[in-house]
């Protein structure tokens, strides 16, 4: 039996079509995945949009049902369009068929693994599709995001870390924005008072209030943050920091900077950024959603690799040999995930490689 599970139709169009009988009242959704509820489509009966209260729909089945309203009419064209398509999914292969799958093959008599609880088995494949997510199979998302009058953004709800910063120019360009080593946000400002002595609450805890640090970072000029480039003898740093000579590439240009706020999850820009348009790249550990959890098909064997030498590696009583037998296969098989999913093309990198080859006269 082939993967391919949806149409041609269902997978370019994300759409499905249905004719009606007259008398006929529910009809089932074959897509894959199903919609996750009745406002993840939109349903037109010979190109009329339907409201949803005229008919309800069960996520777990897939089937539409139009009791007590009136059935379609004989002939009626039903088109059940989604609202948000995914291409290119057959090149993951799922949570749930990964930990089946290792369960077929790794485990039972006369296997290596002679018996594993499969909550174990799920539990050491989300780790492993962490670990995966981080460094072999990483995934980019990407926001764009308008930046406000405080100057902050916060962390999106799956972040991990963060891999670029970018302001989009009005070309559409990305113009990288890069982290300033020179500045913080701290954690938390100690009140005191005109002796400069810590002041407390009825408790005796600290009392605290707004980092003064904030405000100045977000009033900075793009002129005091890297200078100027026409006086060749200015300095053209923050703070005479770098002169003319080794500067600095975090403060010898004019794109902007941000810094990181752990504690309450932001970033934080430099003044000229305000009302910008930016690009926010970054890693998820891939299990934000369950839609999301999934392992990619050029690291499916490594999955297992990490999953088997996981599981034998926390048992009792394995001999040692066999755990670093495992442990040599999953580090090659790592390894060779990493490469294919590193996507270098021999064609892309001779063209590249001609442009190098190029001599240069002085």
């Amino acid at each position: 039996m082939g993967f391919i599970t949806q149409t041609a139709r269902q997978y370019y169009s994300a759409e499905e079509g249905f004719i009606g009988t007259g008398s006929q009242s529910t009809f089932t959704l074959t897509f894959d995945p199903l919609p996750d509820n009745i406002d993840a489509f939109t349903l037109f009966i010979d190109d009329v949009e339907i409201a949803n209260t005229n008919y309800t729909y069960t996520a777990s089945t897939g089937v539409i049902d139009f009791t007590p309203s009136t059935p379609p009419i004989l002939d009626a064209v039903i088109k059940v369009v989604l609202k948000q398509t995914r291409h290119g999914n057959y090149r993951y292969i799922s949570l749930e068929d990964i930990v089946n799958n290792f369960m077929v093959s790794y485990v039972g008599d006369d296997k290596i693994i002679n018996t594993v609880k499969k909550l174990d088995v799920i539990f050491h494949t989300k780790r492993a599709v962490q670990e995966f997510s981080y460094d072999i199979s990483k995934v980019e998302k990407i926001q764009e995001i308008q930046v406000g009058p405080t100057l902050t953004v916060p962390f999106p709800q799956d972040y991990v870390n963060y891999v670029q910063l970018s302001f989009v120019d009005t070309n559409g360009i990305e113009r990288i924005i890069y982290p300033t080593t020179n500045t913080s946000r701290p954690s938390e400002s100690i009140l005191q008072d005109n002796n400069a002595d810590y002041l407390y609450d009825s408790d005796d805890s600290l009392l605290t209030g707004t980092a003064v640090i904030k405000d100045r970072f977000k009033g900075i000029e793009n002129i005091d943050n890297t200078g100027s480039f026409d006086d060749l003898n200015s300095s053209i740093s923050i703070g005479g920091l770098g002169q003319r000579f080794g500067n600095n590439p975090e403060t010898t240009q004019t794109n902007g900077l941000f810094i990181i706020d752990e504690l309450n999850g932001q970033f934080g820009f430099s003044s000229n950024l305000e009302s910008q348009i930016l690009t926010l790249k970054y890693i998820s550990d891939g299990l934000g959603t369950d839609s999301e959890m999934k392992v990619h098909k050029l690291a499916e064997e490594a999955i297992y690799k990490y999953v088997a030498h996981a599981v034998l590696a926390s048992k009792a009583n394995i001999p040692e040999y066999i755990i670093n037998r495992f442990k040599r296969e999953r580090r090659a098989a790592m390894r060779n995930a990493k490469i294919r999913l590193s996507n270098m093309k021999t064609l892309e990198m001779a063209q590249v490689m001609r442009g190098k080859s190029k001599q240069i006269k002085h």
